[in-house]
């Protein structure tokens, strides 16, 4: 996928499968990061502990409101999933009460872009919501995360949106369904900023909106990151 500056943007992980790219990052885990754990796909050692992990995540609703300890279950199922070669492969050596579905749930899960899971891990998005944007794919599971940052949406509004997509309803229809509109958010400027735009969209007979989305589009091209 690109953006309007032809630039591709990524709708997958990234980086490698397993990876403590956002558990290890002391500016969202905190102190947690230094014991981050990796899991790798393709060390015996590294997918038994992936296979208990999940076996624990499982089980355990203790960890029901950390989002980092979540992150953790969920690159312990797409590590045994990468291991094991199959969901149904990864959920028999995960052991009992683990289900196809919930390894391919948090599999998937882990599966999305990183400045999604950066979201999850503040505690911006649910847990429960990343399931439902890992449904979709594409530019859709953007447009859907920043959806529910900015319309602060109920898990049971992200599932339904995300059922409308998967129908083949573009995300801006699923959205308006819900009475939300894609593409509005609010934002704080500075006040001669602010003046100044307001100045500039009354004598162009335009809306602050289009001079401030031509502004950021310019920025980003010249940016690129």
């Amino acid at each position: 996928m690109t953006d309007e500056g032809g630039k591709f943007r990524p709708t997958d992980r990234e980086s490698p499968v397993g990876d403590p790219v956002i558990r290890g990052d002391p500016s969202v885990a905190g102190e947690r990061a230094a014991k981050a754990v990796q899991f790798d796909p393709d060390d015996p050692e590294s997918l038994a502990l992936a296979a208990e992990t999940v076996q624990a995540f499982s089980q355990n609703t203790a960890g029901a409101d950390d989002n980092v300890f979540m992150l953790r279950g969920a690159a312990a199922c797409a590590a045994l999933v990468r291991g094991e070669g199959s969901y149904k492969s990864a959920a028999a050596r995960a052991g009992e009460g683990v289900t196809v579905s919930f390894i391919r749930k948090w599999a998937r899960v882990h599966d999305l872009p990183e400045s999604i899971r950066r979201h999850v891990a503040r505690g911006r998005i649910a847990p429960t919501a990343a399931k439902h944007i890992a449904r979709v794919s594409g530019q859709a599971r953007l447009k859907l995360a920043w959806a529910i940052l900015d319309h602060e949406m109920t898990v049971r509004q992200v599932r339904s949106v995300a059922s409308e997509i998967n129908n083949g309803t573009s995300v801006r229809g699923a959205l308006l369904d819900c009475g939300l509109e894609l593409g509005e958010l609010t934002v704080s400027l500075p006040t001669d900023v602010y003046t100044e735009l307001h100045r500039r969209a009354s004598l162009h007979n335009e809306t602050p909106g289009k001079i401030t989305g031509r502004a950021l589009a310019a920025y980003f091209r010249r940016d690129q990151s």
